[in-house]
């Protein structure tokens, strides 16, 4: 291992903060965001992706698309693709970005726990 002791190894996942979905910078660049590229549009885009995705995240939940999970209602995923989600995504949506959601019609709800239902 080239890993140094004491030094962290870094984080190479990132959490869409929109849905909270985990996947690595080159999926989020390559391909977008499954749940939400249709309203993000951050596929091949560097700059959009790091403001619409966060490397600091708490918990992970994996789903395989049952309907009737509790945790995924809880999460807010149930409608969401099959995958490894945080539970909770330090950081916000930047404001144009909200605009853009609130345009089309989307509420857009922090996933950092600052709203609580």
């Amino acid at each position: 291992m080239s890993q140094k002791r004491g030094r962290p190894a870094p984080k190479l996942n990132r959490a869409c903060m929109l849905c909270g979905l985990v996947q690595s910078m080159s999926q989020f660049r390559n391909e977008g965001c499954p749940n939400c590229e249709s309203v993000l549009h951050f596929a091949d885009n560097d700059d959009l992706v790091r403001e619409c995705t966060s490397p600091t995240f708490e918990g992970l939940v994996a789903t395989h698309g049952d309907q009737g999970s509790w945790v995924a209602r809880w999460l807010r995923i149930e409608n969401f693709v099959p995958g490894l989600y945080a539970v909770r995504v330090l950081g916000k949506l930047p404001d144009d970005v909200r605009g853009d959601l609130q345009a089309q019609g989307i509420e857009y709800r922090p996933r950092d726990g600052s709203i609580q239902d």
